[in-house]
């Protein structure tokens, strides 16, 4: 157990003033007893003395210790504050990067799922007829279809041709026949339309254009002069298709040739 200070210097007045009492009463004493008296009490007080000193300086030693634990801790602290500022820039980070990495993801499975809709089959329905066709399919007769709306007839002849040979399978293609044979009636080559339009009528007698596509033979038969062949084909569509609307049309046409 460590001494007190304040007590070690109690003891020391202590000492002192039963020093001076000691001094007082020498009288009483034989000379040579009071020089004892004085030295052992001399002798307890530098003893007292160098034991206050001693605790001081181990306090002393101590305290300084205490003091530098107290910075080694806050050295510590700071460094984990360090550390963890560090961890948290380090965590956002990364959830930077996963949620960029989160993002492209999402956009390669959209671009992925777009990609395979281009390449995937889509119902339509055109002059009564449904069936399923390619995407790019569908944009190119569309395509070609608008620029004949468009009154640019020599450059849907050119689109529809191209459909023609780049689709002979399709289900587009008696249509596509009919309109190439309007954009190439509309340029007067009467011939290559009369082609088109009996090949609409060999391949799909039944087919909604199909009357319309009679009528427009006999139409470039009247252009090219050749009013025999004109006459047969409105009287064959009169038989062929007697309820549609071309039928009407044609025994006008044929009460003009006449």
């Amino acid at each position: 157990m460590q001494a007190n200070p304040s007590r070690i210097w109690l003891a020391i007045a202590c000492a002192v003033m039963m020093a001076w009492s000691s001094v007082g009463h020498a009288a009483l004493f034989e000379d040579d007893e009071a020089r004892r008296a004085i030295l052992e009490m001399r002798q307890r007080i530098d003893a007292l003395q160098q034991a206050a000193q001693r605790n001081s300086e181990r306090s002393g030693d101590e305290t300084s210790q205490v003091r530098r634990s107290l910075l080694d801790l806050q050295t510590q602290i700071e460094s984990l504050r360090t550390d963890m500022a560090t961890l948290r820039g380090e965590n956002e980070q990364l959830r930077r990067e996963l949620a960029d990495v989160q993002r492209r993801q999402k956009d390669i499975a959209q671009g992925v799922d777009e990609r395979l809709r281009k390449f995937e089959p889509v119902k339509v329905q055109v002059d009564g007829q449904e069936f399923n066709v390619e995407p790019a399919e569908k944009n190119d007769f569309e395509a070609a279809l608008a620029t004949f709306r468009a009154g640019k007839f020599a450059d849907a002849a050119s689109a529809f041709e191209a459909f023609v040979r780049q689709y002979p399978q399709s289900g587009y293609l008696p249509s596509a026949r009919f309109w190439l044979g309007n954009a190439q009636y509309a340029t007067r080559s009467y011939k290559d339309a009369i082609g088109n339009f009996k090949a609409l009528l060999a391949a799909s007698p039944s087919h909604a254009r199909a009357p319309e596509a009679a009528l427009s033979i006999a139409n470039c038969q009247v252009e090219l002069k050749d009013t025999k062949a004109a006459r047969k084909t409105l009287e064959d569509l009169l038989r062929a298709y007697p309820q549609s609307e071309a039928a009407a049309a044609a025994k006008e046409r044929l009460a003009r040739l006449k």
